[in-house]
């Protein structure tokens, strides 16, 4: 029989394992992408995380780099002005600078600016949806 000790340790051994896998799986995704589109969506991903932490938003859960102009990838950094993300069912404006390591598996930094909410009846206009 496990002590309880034993079983928190194996506990906390199986959850380690699962986001070990889970992140060479996305590891795995990302090194099939082009560089450019890997280097998006590492900044996606670690957008998602510093506008969770740095805002007073609730409830992110999308990123998206171009909704008025196109994000750039130009030397290890995606600049996105014209960006946005979603938060519980409304979207605001999103302008960032990311800078990816030379792989472009890694994000190293993420600056961000929050911008006002886009009214739904834009929603369209810009491709975005609920």
């Amino acid at each position: 029989m496990l002590s309880n000790r034993s079983l928190l340790l194996l506990l906390m051994f199986a959850g380690s394992t699962q986001t070990a896998l889970a992140d060479a799986s996305m590891d795995r995704v990302l090194q099939e992408l082009e560089p450019e589109e890997r280097a998006h969506q590492v900044c996606n991903l670690r957008g998602l995380d510093a506008v969770r932490k740095g805002s007073h938003l609730k409830g992110v859960d999308r990123v998206t780099t171009t909704i008025q102009k196109p994000a750039t990838f130009k030397d290890n950094v995606v600049t996105a002005k014209g960006g946005a993300v979603r938060a519980k069912n409304h979207w605001y404006f999103l302008d960032f600078t990311c800078a990816v390591s030379d792989d472009q598996m890694r994000a190293k930094s993420f600056d961000y600016k929050l911008g006002t909410e886009i009214p739904e009846g834009k929603w369209e206009d810009f491709g975005l949806w609920k």
